[in-house]
């Protein structure tokens, strides 16, 4: 078997190497549609023959394919089906036999299959996980509670469904019992091995995962197998909480070792049920509140225990927030001693902080900012101590503000030695001042009323403010101070400090002028209660220049790829800059795309950051946006080559945000021909290839119609209609797309000659009808109403309804126009949501009535049918929006960064009224069909004839103006 693997082998091998790491991806990726492709890696990556990085590299390919190609966007397989079965069959038996590194690999790959899959589709796979299990044998135990996890800690995250809750129950019923069997000879093992170092070790590897299965089984939902058993499980939780063994302990301050991780998995466990299930389990809190005191008194400050003291201060906390548990730290020396034996140790700053403020600069900040140090000591207490000051606002106000007194009374001592009592005495202040939850837009909303913090700050952190020479964590303190109360300071406060923060963007130390440019960003996005920003556009126009060049020279101080993209703060702070500036951009316009285009060329070679190449991107788009028309040359000819370069070298990070640029500049000039250098991009983005990446797809439909709106002549010349229609069925054929294909399709038919399309009107009716016979989403019924009502209304371009009438017709030879127009499109026209679908249903039911001859000759009933339909239309007549000039606030998840499709908000693409001319609808209306009336001598009046007294009365008021 080594020998037929060689091939594959050495590609991965060369993988490994960064000079041959490239050609020998592309080689594999080749190889990728060969049947048993997927086989022949996995065969790899289980035999101990090849070495660990090879095998290693083999799973990880293995993943990335599964991941790609299991199935498509409709569910269905991908790969043959003999090859979905031998993976599925062989996939579990080889995470139970390979080393860590690989079973996380594999883990994934199995969620990914699992997503699709689990469980009408791999019903079989827990029968399989439970008949694994084996007290005895824990390697085998430990890779079968590896697959378990990587399926059902994707539950964590998810919403109450009926779908949810069917896989839910349908494991608990098969996989509660013998879990809870296994936990439970779990800790007889451990009893049994408690001097057996190696045993030992590889039993709370099993026990670490047991607990963070055991919240996977529980977030949603408490098993009975586990209610039933609730008073042992909570015994084995806190004996494990209180455990200790000299074999486990670890040497090294930062290395977490397997007791701490054990711990922190407990306490995990314990918030979950004291905030889920805390009926079932208020019985046993008190012995955990007890345990967890003496654990938080008595652990080191070793960063190796940073984890488990957050979660043990978490679980404090949901404590806290229900009021009857909350008595326990009602007494005044309880909340002393709380606040200087807990609190006060784990916010003050030790030296393992102090190393990475200065050699970890990036990490200190994402931590402290992000909210991604919801696992660190200083977050986790004082969001303890902000919530002990909820409950007991009076005596804890009390006590922390002595202690602060303490803190800056030892700072006045000697401010050059005890600098970092000051640090501490701040950070109290921020959790004791502070109320509720703070927003990612305002920061903190509500404060504590028997404090000052315009006082605290002046008396305290103002000096830090403006002397540059201050302490570099207690000029960033500063700052963070005026970023956490952002909405509680005053217009009139921002414009005393805003000079002195932007100063400090010039700061030689990396976390102040980045503290600086995060605070400049979040207070430029701030409105006051008037609508008015915080700080007036002109008030920053004259800097905006100076402060951007400052600003990329920071970025690009350091030409490596990983470094120009390191800090995506300073980016954000970019893209801030220039959509306040908004109409002054052109003043800034040649040297900042010039940056931003240097910036594309040198990370698209090795994009690692997701959250600054959107900042970049943003930026580049509020460039496009709000560039005059005569830089638009300049505009293209500066992004070409970069944006041609991610195009080519299929950089798929960047190609949706690329696609949204080029589209944007393409729609900026709709009447002008498509410029000579952009006219190459129309058959690679024609060809297949491209569409197969999902998150390609939105961008892709708008910038194919950007292209078909200036150079529809030409891509007609060309032949290229057929290209463009196969992209319409293609997207026709997903829900996921349907609605791109539908905008697709719309752009196609406005744009080429009707005479172009003639040929294509029946298979493109034959397609959406099939669809519609086969129980289609509601989404997709509305998009077809939506394009008859599209067609019909544009009798000005050779359409109409008659157009679309006789174009169904040629479908079928029986008449099917009727039942679709009575059985779909006037019911669900009054469906339709969106004020502009609604305008344009209403202008096709006008010119229906106005000059339909099939709805005089043909279906003389329908007339009153439809005529009822747009007076319901108009009894609330839509208004479709107005140009919208404002970029809205959108802070982008993070899962949605990456690989796939995230819009861009600076060139959000606008809402199109084919018929701006149209104002008051209503009298719109009736001037069309009282002209109509005289064109066709009183043929309206006629067949008006046929609606009820009120309708009538109604349309004779409409049409007598």
């Amino acid at each position: 078997m080594v020998r037929e693997l060689e091939e594959e082998v050495t590609l991965l091998d060369a993988s490994l190497d960064p000079r041959t790491n490239k050609e020998s991806e592309l080689k594999i990726r080749a190889e990728e549609k060969q049947p048993g492709f997927a086989l022949k890696l996995l065969q790899i990556t289980a035999t101990d023959a090849f070495s660990y990085n090879t095998r290693l590299a083999s799973a990880l390919f293995f993943k990335n394919f599964i991941k790609r190609n299991w199935t498509d966007v409709e569910g269905n397989y991908k790969l043959a089906p003999q090859d979905v079965t031998s993976i599925k069959t062989e996939i579990i038996g080889l995470m139970t036999n390979v080393p860590a590194g690989i079973q996380t690999q594999l883990g994934e790959a199995i969620s990914v299959i699992a997503d699709s899959d689990f469980w009408e589709r791999w019903e079989t796979l827990v029968d399989d996980l439970v008949s694994r299990l084996k007290p005895e044998d824990l390697t085998v135990n430990i890779g079968v509670l590896q697959v378990a996890h990587s399926i059902f800690g994707r539950w964590r995250p998810l919403f109450r469904s009926d779908e949810l809750y069917t896989e839910i129950n349908h494991v608990l019923s098969k996989f509660a019992a013998p879990f809870l069997s296994v936990w439970q000879s779990l800790d007889a093992y451990i009893e049994a091995h408690s001097n057996d170092k190696a045993n030992l070790t590889k039993a709370f590897t099993e026990l670490d995962l047991i607990l963070m299965i055991f919240y996977d089984l529980s977030c949603h939902d408490l098993s009975p197998v586990f209610e039933d058993n609730l008073a042992g499980i909570g015994s084995i939780l806190l004996k494990y909480l209180t455990y200790d063994n000299t074999l486990l302990q670890t040497d090294d301050e930062s290395e977490t070792g397997p007791l701490e991780n054990v711990k922190a998995n407990v306490f995990e466990v314990l918030t979950l049920f004291t905030t889920k299930y805390y009926e079932d389990f208020s019985g046993q809190i008190p012995g955990f509140v007890s345990s967890s005191w003496t654990l938080l008194t008595t652990t080191s400050a070793d960063s190796k225990n940073d984890i488990l003291v957050s979660k043990a201060l978490l679980f404090l906390t949901s404590v806290c927030r229900i009021n009857s548990q909350a008595q326990v730290f009602s007494d005044a020396s309880i909340q002393s001693q709380i606040v200087e034996k807990v609190i006060l140790p784990n916010v003050a700053l030790r030296d393992s902080d102090i190393e990475m403020f200065e050699d970890e600069p990036i990490e200190f900040i994402r931590r402290d900012l992000e909210g991604s140090d919801s696992e660190t000591r200083r977050r986790a207490a004082s969001d303890f101590l902000r919530q002990l000051s909820d409950v007991f606002e009076t005596s804890v106000t009390q006590i922390t503000m002595n202690v602060i007194g303490k803190c800056l009374e030892d700072y006045t001592k000697n401010p050059a030695e005890n600098w970092r009592s000051k640090d501490t005495a701040t950070n109290l202040f921020y959790a004791t001042a502070a109320k509720g939850q703070a927003t990612s837009t305002h920061g903190v909303t509500k404060t504590n009323e028997t404090l000052d913090i315009g006082d605290f700050f002046s008396r305290n952190l103002a000096g830090d403010l403006q002397d540059q020479n201050a302490h570099p964590l207690l000029s960033v303190d500063a700052i963070k101070y005026l970023y956490v109360f952002r909405s509680i300071i005053t217009r009139e406060q921002w414009q005393q400090v805003m000079s002195m923060l932007v100063n400090h963007l010039g700061n030689s130390n990396y976390c102040v002028y980045t503290y600086a440019a995060v605070t400049v960003e979040r207070v430029l996005a701030m409105y006051g209660q008037d609508g008015q920003p915080v700080i007036e556009p002109a008030n920053i126009a004259p800097l905006a220049k100076d402060l951007l060049e400052h600003l990329f020279s920071l970025i690009e101080r350091d030409p490596a790829p990983q470094k120009v993209q390191e800090n995506e703060f300073l980016m954000r702070c970019i893209m801030r800059v220039l959509i306040v500036i908004r109409n002054r951009v052109p003043a800034v316009f040649e040297s900042t795309l010039n940056h931003l285009a240097s910036i594309t060329r040198i990370i698209s070679t090795n994009p690692s950051n997701p959250k600054f190449y959107y900042y970049h991107f943003e930026s580049l788009g509020a460039v496009v946006r709000f560039a005059n028309s005569e830089d638009y040359d300049k505009l293209i000819k500066t992004l070409f080559n970069p944006f041609t370069d991610v195009l080519r070298n299929g950089v798929e990070e960047f190609t949706p945000y690329v696609f949204q640029l080029l589209a944007a500049i393409v729609e900026a000039e709709p009447d002008k021909p498509l410029p000579d250098m952009l006219q190459p991009l129309i058959a690679p983005i024609l060809a297949p290839a491209l569409w197969e990446q999902r998150g390609n797809v939105p961008a892709l439909v708008r910038m194919l119609s950007a292209l078909i709106m200036r150079s529809a002549a030409d891509m007609q010349a060309s032949g290229q209609i057929e290209n463009v229609l196969g992209i319409f069925q293609k997207l026709i054929a997903s829900k996921n797309f349907e609605a791109y294909a539908f905008e697709l399709l719309e752009i196609a038919i406005a744009n080429f000659s009707p005479a172009a399309l003639e040929n294509y009107w029946v298979p493109i009716l034959n397609i959406i009808f099939t669809r519609l016979q086969k129980n289609p989403s509601v989404a997709f019924t509305s998009r077809f109403v939506r394009l008859y009502h599209f067609v019909a209304s544009r009798d000005d371009k050779g359409l109409g309804a008659d157009f679309f009438i006789a174009a169904t017709d040629k479908v079928q030879n029986q008449d099917i126009f009727r039942g679709l127009y009575l059985s779909i499109i006037l019911p669900k026209t009054q469906e339709l949501a969106r004020p502009i679908d609604r305008k344009i249903a209403a202008v096709s039911l006008t010119k229906s009535l106005a000059d339909s001859e099939a709805f005089v000759q043909r279906y003389p009933k329908g007339w009153a049918l439809t005529c009822n339909t747009l007076l319901k239309l108009l009894e609330n007549p839509p208004v479709p929006p107005p140009k919208d000039d404002l970029v809205h606030e959108q802070d982008v998840e993070d899962s949605s960064f990456g690989v796939g499709f995230t819009s861009l908000n600076t060139i959000r693409k606008p809402i199109v009224d084919p018929f701006p001319e149209i104002g008051d609808l209503r009298h719109w209306v009736g001037g069309y069909l009282a002209d109509a009336d005289r064109r066709h001598a009183g043929r309206i009046s006629k067949s008006a004839e046929g609606l009820s007294e009120d309708a009538k009365r109604v349309l004779s008021t409409y049409m007598a103006g």
